[in-house]
């Protein structure tokens, strides 16, 4: 078992209680912090052989005692040829994702899923989809990237996503035991205003950022990017990520990363390229200590400055 268990805090901090709603007139008792797991692992075109691995790695976060477990992008399927994520696409009720939410339920964790291929609006379209399960097996939220990777990489490949994937146009934070939660997917990290959006207009409190970066673009920003996105909403940042080699075309970065909202990285594998999870505390209070030790919200100018003319 690959396993990383970091719960370093780097800020100063005060005892609080939190409570979240469960958006049905009910509230969901918070401890003061409560443990999540981000996994990282290295997807194939074989649905079976991926959920398998998202069990063995869900019961690991389980006994590591671990409430949240995070998933990379494209956690359940990583096609070998052009069309084949199209092939298997399907409804958010359809066989793949009942499996899913059935491990969630059968070992009582919730589950962020960044990335699966949903069934698109016509047969030459998908929609990648980061789906939120309880514990109790249901999808309590789901979020469409909304920014797509077309993008010829320096050194590397040729992306275009959105010839086969339809963006989506929601912006989504949802109530949990975990804290309020902003949900976007990988190529979203590159445009802060959206995460901006989730801090100052949504609340979030705790980001989810499932990735398959790839080599180059890894190398270069994942890191950076993700702290930046922390240290800027004061948020924690739990990024689980694709790694290695998925066929002879493809290779992700790797690197699965929980940052605090003080930008320090308290979660991390050994090896950005294994497949594990790595373990940390989202601790409430430090996120009330950072807020109000560095009041950006109450600093920061409102949408009429910007737009004002001169």
């Amino acid at each position: 078992m690959n396993f990383c268990l970091n719960t370093q805090l780097s800020f100063p901090y005060k005892f609080a209680v939190v409570s979240a709603s469960t958006g049905a007139g009910k509230s969901i008792p918070m401890a003061n912090s409560v443990r999540i797991a981000a996994a990282q692992m290295t997807s194939v075109n074989n649905l079976a052989v991926n959920f398998a691995t998202c069990s063995r790695l869900v019961k690991e976060a389980a006994s590591a005692g671990a409430k949240l477990l995070c998933f990379p992008e494209n956690f359940s399927f990583v096609g070998d040829l052009e069309g084949e994520s199209l092939k298997i696409a399907e409804p958010l009720d359809g066989p793949i994702m009942k499996g899913y939410c059935s491990l969630a339920r059968e070992s009582n964790i919730w589950l962020s899923l960044g990335g699966f291929q949903e069934k698109g609006s016509d047969d030459a379209h998908l929609r990648n989809t980061h789906v939120l399960i309880d514990d109790n097996g249901n999808i309590r939220s789901t979020y469409s990237k909304m920014h797509l990777f077309d993008v010829d990489v320096p050194g590397g490949a040729v992306y275009k996503e959105s010839s086969f994937t339809e963006a989506g146009k929601d912006i989504v934070a949802v109530d949990s035991p975990f804290g309020r939660l902003g949900v976007t997917v990988c190529y979203d990290l590159r445009f802060p205003e959206l995460y901006q959006q989730l801090r100052f207009n949504h609340d979030a409190q705790v980001l989810l950022v499932p990735a398959a970066f790839t080599t180059v673009t890894g190398q270069a920003h994942w890191e950076i990017l993700l702290r930046a996105r922390a240290i800027e909403t004061q948020c924690y940042v739990i990024a689980a990520a694709q790694a290695g080699k998925h066929n002879d075309k493809r290779e992700s970065y790797g690197d699965t990363l929980i940052i605090d909202p003080w930008g320090t990285i308290v979660g991390r594998l050994s090896d950005r390229s294994s497949t594990g999870i790595t373990v940390a505390d989202i601790d409430f209070s430090l996120i009330d200590s950072v807020r109000a030790k560095m009041p950006v919200s109450k600093h920061r100018k409102p949408a009429e400055f910007w737009n004002r003319s001169v």
